[in-house]
C-alpha cells in the first residue's frame, strides 16, 4: 500500500505538512557578520510559497570567525544574529511553512579562513594540510560544544521550529567522528567510543538547554568515502546512541571523502545514500531522512514505500522550482526541472546570491538574441 507522501508527518512533536524536506542550502546572502539580509528573507519567503514540509536553513557557524567556512554564510554566534534570524522564521511562518536552521563549525575545512589568513583548528595535526591549524585543546573542544548549545538556544529564541546539527560533508563533526582527521589519544579520538563522544555530549548538552520537547536533528555522514576513514558500522552505532541522548531525525548523508557526491547533468537520476538511509532506518527508532540526487514524484515515492526512509530531502530541485511541490501536487508530476549542471555551486562560490545556473544561462542566452 502506498503511503501518501503529501499528508501530514511528525517529527517529534513538530507536526509537517508532509514528507518532503528542503534540505540545507548555502545561498551567499548573509552579510561579512553572518546576519541575516533582505536577500535572505526573500529566498525563504519563496520556499515558504512552496508548500514544502519542513525547511532546512542555509548551515549557520556557531564561533567566530573559526567556525566559518564560506562567504554569505549565516551566523549563530551571537545574540546580535537573533533579529535577522527571527525576520527568515517570520517569513516562512507568514507562508504556513515549518523551518529549522542548520548549525556548523567549520572545523579544518574552511577555504574562506584560509583566505582571511586564520588559523584552522584542526582535531589533530594534518601533514597533507598545508594550510596554517593547529590542534585544539580540550579547553578549545569544551568551547565548541558550548557554542553549538548556545548556538541552538539562540535558534529556539528566534523561532525556529527545530535545529538540525550539520554532522556531515567534512566539517568539523564529521572530522571528530573520522578516524583520518581525528588521531588524538586523549578522551575525544582513538577508539571508536572516543571519537563520537563529541557528537554525544554536544547532543546531551542541547537536549538538556532547551528540553525534552523541542525537536533536535542531524545531518549526518553515517561514513566516509576514503579508505581507512569512519565504517558504516561504526557510523550506525554513533546513529544509536544519537538517538538514546535525544536526536529527533537523522537525515542521512556523507562524511568525509564524497560530500558532492551528487547526481550530475546528463546521468540517470539516483538517490545516492538510499543504502546507507536504509541501514540507518533499520537500526534507528527515529524518522529518518534520505537526501541527494532525488528528482522525481516517483523516486521520492518508491523510497518511502519500501521502508528506507520516512521522509526525502531536496536542495537543488528547489533553487530552480521553488513551488516544485505545489506543481506535482496539483497533477503536473513530471521530474524536476533541475538538470543537475551544478551551475549554482560557482555563483555562490563567488559569493553571489544562489540562484539556478541554468536558469541564468538561458536568460543570458535570451538577452544576447534581442
Amino acid at each position: 500500500m502506498a503511503i501518501e507522501l503529501f499528508e501530514p508527518y511528525k517529527i517529534g512533536g513538530l507536526e509537517l505538512r508532509n514528507r518532503f524536506v528542503r534540505s540545507a542550502t548555502w545561498d551567499a546572502t548573509a552579510d561579512e557578520s553572518g546576519a541575516v539580509t533582505d536577500n535572505s528573507v526573500a529566498i525563504y519567503r519563496e520556499l515558504a510559497k512552496g508548500e514544502i514540509g519542513l525547511i532546512v536553513s542555509g548551515y549557520a557557524f556557531v564561533s567566530w570567525p573559526e567556525g566559518k567556512a564560506n562567504p554569505g554564510q549565516y551566523g549563530i554566534y551571537s545574540d546580535e544574529m537573533i533579529p535577522g534570524l527571527r525576520r527568515m522564521v517570520e517569513a516562512v511562518h507568514e507562508g504556513g511553512g515549518k523551518i529549522a536552521v542548520q548549525i556548523v563549525h567549520a572545523g579544518i575545512s574552511s577555504g574562506y579562513l584560509v583566505k582571511k589568513g586564520i588559523t584552522l583548528l584542526a582535531m589533530s595535526r594534518m601533514e597533507q594540510v598545508k594550510a596554517t591549524h593547529r590542534e585544539m585543546t580540550d579547553e578549545d573542544i569544551e568551547g565548541i560544544i558550548e557554542d553549538f548549545v548556545a548556538a541552538a538556544v539562540r535558534g529556539k529564541e528566534a523561532g525556529f521550529d527545530a535545529v538540525q546539527l550539520h554532522g556531515a560533508h567534512g566539517y568539523l563533526m564529521s572530522q571528530i567522528e573520522s578516524p583520518l582527521f581525528n588521531q588524538r589519544s586523549d578522551r575525544w579520538g582513538g577508539n571508536a567510543e572516543n571519537r563520537r563522544r563529541f557528537h554525544l555530549e554536544v547532543i546531551r548538552r542541547i537536549r538538556k538547554a532547551v528540553g525534552d520537547d523541542y525537536p533536535l536533528m542531524i545531518k549526518f555522514g553515517v561514513k566516509d568515502d576514503r579508505e581507512g576513514g569512519l565504517s558504516l558500522d561504526e557510523g550506525v552505532e554513533t546513529a544509536r546512541q544519537m538517538v538514546a541522548e535525544g536526536i529527533d531525525a537523522i537525515e542521512v548523508s556523507a562524511g568525509v571523502g564524497q560530500s558532492a557526491q551528487v547526481t550530475r547533468e546528463g546521468e540517470p537520476e539516483r538517490a545516492y545514500f538510499r543504502e546507507r538511509a536504509a541501514v540507518v532506518k533499520q537500526a534507528v527508532t527515529v524518522p529518518v531522512i534520505c537526501v541527494a540526487g532525488i528528482r522525481s514524484l516517483g523516486m521520492a515515492q518508491d523510497i518511502v514505500d519500501s521502508g528506507d526512509a520516512d521522509l526525502v530531502s531536496m536542495c537543488r530541485p528547489f533553487i530552480r522550482e521553488p513551488s516544485l511541490l505545489v506543481r506535482w501536487q496539483r497533477g503536473e508530476t513530471a521530474p524536476a526541472k533541475c538538470i543537475s549542471c551544478n551551475r549554482c555551486f560557482p555563483i555562490v562560490a563567488r559569493g553571489e546570491p544562489l540562484e539556478c545556473g541554468e536558469e541564468r544561462r538561458l536568460r543570458e542566452e535570451a538577452a544576447s538574441k534581442r
